[in-house]
């Protein structure tokens, strides 16, 4: 009797090798997208960072800058002296004969004050001067109160005679450069009467031991420094007190 052969049917394919490399593909999808997230979010980090320090620095500037103006020095250390040919610039203040300067009298004091209080659409400030603030101290932080003194914020080397550098210096700090309305730096100088007796209220510990002040006049600048980085939300505000003492013999 002939037998006839028994054929098995082949085993169906069932494609686990496919699922398995789809799977791998899309998690190396997965890590690529996520490492190029992180990087992009580590430079936005490592770029406002830079931004912040840019600014920190052309606050600084600022700060030392409104110093000189107040000692009436150029950044070399020398009397800030106007020059014929610049006496309609506002490079060094002249004394005595502009609207606004910085007292070398007591009696002084009063004549400047009484100009800047007739200065009320710009929160009685004029070419980086200003009267004592009253209220809220933190004007930077108002708006409508920042705009008002941005026109009569002093720019770096307005009054000293800084140099900058040239619009295509890499030298020198582009933020201090820009004079764009509502870009760059300012600083605005209060001018603030000092008590000489105010030494004496026995606040201090063991207080006459201490060097006393020899102001002349006794007047006291509280310098304010607003810079803004190259990012709009970029704002850097630094703050010092200055006063100009007499070295006694």
């Amino acid at each position: 009797m002939r037998r006839t052969p028994c054929h098995r049917s082949p085993k169906r394919q069932r494609g686990i090798s496919l699922f398995v490399v789809i799977v791998f593909v899309m998690l190396s999808m997965l890590l690529a997208l996520w490492g190029a997230r992180t990087s992009l979010f580590n430079e936005m980090v490592v770029g406002n960072d830079a931004d912040y320090q840019r600014a920190f620095e052309a606050a600084q500037a600022l700060i030392q800058d409104a110093e000189l103006d107040i000692r009436g020095e150029r950044p070399d250390g020398t009397a800030c002296v106007r020059s014929i040919p610049n006496v309609t610039a506002d490079t060094c203040r002249p004394a005595a004969t502009a609207l606004v300067w910085f007292p070398t009298e007591d009696k002084e004091f009063a004549d400047i004050v009484s100009t800047l209080e007739k200065k009320t659409a710009t929160k009685f400030c004029f070419k980086g001067l200003c009267l004592k603030r009253t209220g809220n101290q933190d004007f930077w932080n108002d708006k409508t109160t920042l705009d008002a003194m941005l026109p009569e914020g002093a720019r770096y080397g307005q009054f000293t005679g800084a140099e900058i550098g040239t619009a295509v210096s890499t030298g020198s700090s582009p933020i201090l450069k820009s004079t764009v309305a509502d870009r760059g730096g300012w600083y605005w100088i209060e001018v603030m009467p000092y008590d000489p007796n105010a030494g004496n209220s026995g606040l201090i510990t063991n207080g006459s031991t201490n060097l006393a002040l020899n102001l002349k006049p006794s007047i006291a600048y509280r310098i304010t420094a607003v810079a803004r980085g190259l990012k709009a939300s970029t704002q850097v505000v630094l703050q010092s007190t200055f006063v100009r003492q007499k070295v006694k013999n």
